[in-house]
């Protein structure tokens, strides 16, 4: 797939699934501009790893639930290659925490509600008004947006059902203007995020459970998120799209 030209912003594009799909865009042609909130170091490698490769690639840090920092990253995108945006990824997310209900406060419920839903929103609406017709927003939901999560995990998967519900918005708002709006919602992926809160015969058991035998990975993610930005899914928006190796069927 063909991304020459193509302007993409990535949000959380330093590790993981984010730096996967940062260097596929660049190796697919795309100039990428990737934000990063804590993770420095990360974010430096991945630069390097694709400036190596002949990359355009810039990386800003910043916090995607703060307005400011939002724009800041669109407008350093827009300074370094051009005006309009082609590509948007969010990635931004996460946790924070296992909390059950009797565990958690309504501060806690929303920051993890601002980190994946208000995020998502309020990079969509940023870039949307520099995105031409053809253009593709693709969002990171979760497999927990569609059975609740594990446990200690209802407010992360309330968020990631918002981001899907949002995505189908989008779809239909945005369609008009021919900008496509799909999501992923990964399953059990081996990334520092299962590193941080889910124990190892947690993960086991779920990779046992889950049909192709085993945990899926970052690259594997970002395969589909390259499909989903370029032109070869042209006909396709509003679908948030399984990739849990087989785990569950929506």
């Amino acid at each position: 797939m063909d991304l020459t030209g193509k302007v993409a912003i990535v949000t959380g594009g330093a590790r993981d699934i984010g730096r996967q799909i940062t260097l596929k865009l660049v190796g697919a042609g795309a100039s990428v501009a990737f934000n990063y909130y804590g993770s420095a170091d990360e974010a430096r490698a991945t630069e390097e790893e694709a400036k190596a490769v002949g990359g355009n690639v810039i990386a800003l840090q910043g916090d995607m639930t703060r307005q400011e920092d939002v724009d800041a990253l669109v407008s350093t995108a827009q300074s370094a290659f051009g005006g309009a945006i082609d590509i948007l990824v969010n990635v931004a997310g996460g946790l924070i925490a296992r909390k059950t209900l009797a565990e958690m406060d309504v501060d806690f419920f929303k920051n993890v509600v601002d980190l994946n839903l208000t995020s998502t929103f309020l990079t969509t609406k940023a870039c949307v008004p520099h995105m031409a017709p053809g253009s593709a927003i693709v969002n990171l939901a979760s497999q927990a947006g569609r059975d609740g999560g594990g446990p200690g995990a209802s407010a992360y998967a309330c968020s990631k059902g918002a981001v899907m519900t949002f995505t189908r918005a989008m779809a239909k708002e945005l369609g008009p203007q021919n900008i496509r709006v799909n999501a992923l919602c990964p399953g059990m992926i081996s990334t520092t995020f299962h590193d941080t809160f889910s124990k190892d015969e947690v993960r086991k058991n779920v990779a046992n459970a889950t049909p192709l035998r085993r945990e899926g990975n970052p690259a594997e993610i970002a395969d589909t998120v390259l499909y989903l930005a370029s032109g070869a899914s042209s006909f396709v928006t509003g679908v948030n799209i399984d990739t849990n190796g087989g785990l569950f069927f929506s």
